[in-house]
């Protein structure tokens, strides 16, 4: 599973999130650090209010949340997700003595990330991306 450190460092290089069902986040900063919560149907899910959107948490059983601003919540993308946020740049993924590597093309150039985990290897090519497009 992806930091909350790695998904700041993202999050702070510009990528933005649409909720979608069965995605990952935290809420950082409110006591709430190591817990990991999921979009779902039943139990929390997005509202779309006039202020902007929120991520309500039905029921009693989330500490009495009643809800958090989207902004406060800190998207935890999955390895696939981060795999299509690379889009057409993507060219591959390797495992070897331990380290995954992410090779990338942008612009006829290659580009190779690194991570302990698969997904640590797509933020890092994904953060280099988005250092790319700016």
């Amino acid at each position: 599973m992806l930091g909350v450190q790695v998904a700041r460092q993202l999050k702070a290089a510009g990528l933005t999130w649409k909720p979608q069902l069965g995605d990952r986040f935290a809420v950082p900063d409110r006591d709430l650090d190591d817990e990991l919560f999921v979009l779902s149907n039943m139990t929390i899910q997005v509202h779309d209010r006039p202020e902007g959107q929120i991520i309500g948490f039905n029921g009693t059983t989330e500490w009495a949340l009643d809800d958090v601003d989207l902004d406060e919540a800190l998207w935890l993308p999955r390895e696939d997700q981060l795999r299509e946020l690379l889009g057409g740049t993507f060219r591959s993924l390797h495992h070897h003595d331990g380290t995954f590597s992410v090779r990338t093309e942008l612009l006829g150039l290659d580009h190779t990330s690194t991570g302990a985990t698969a997904e640590d290897a797509y933020a890092a090519a994904l953060l280099h991306l988005l250092a790319a497009a700016r």
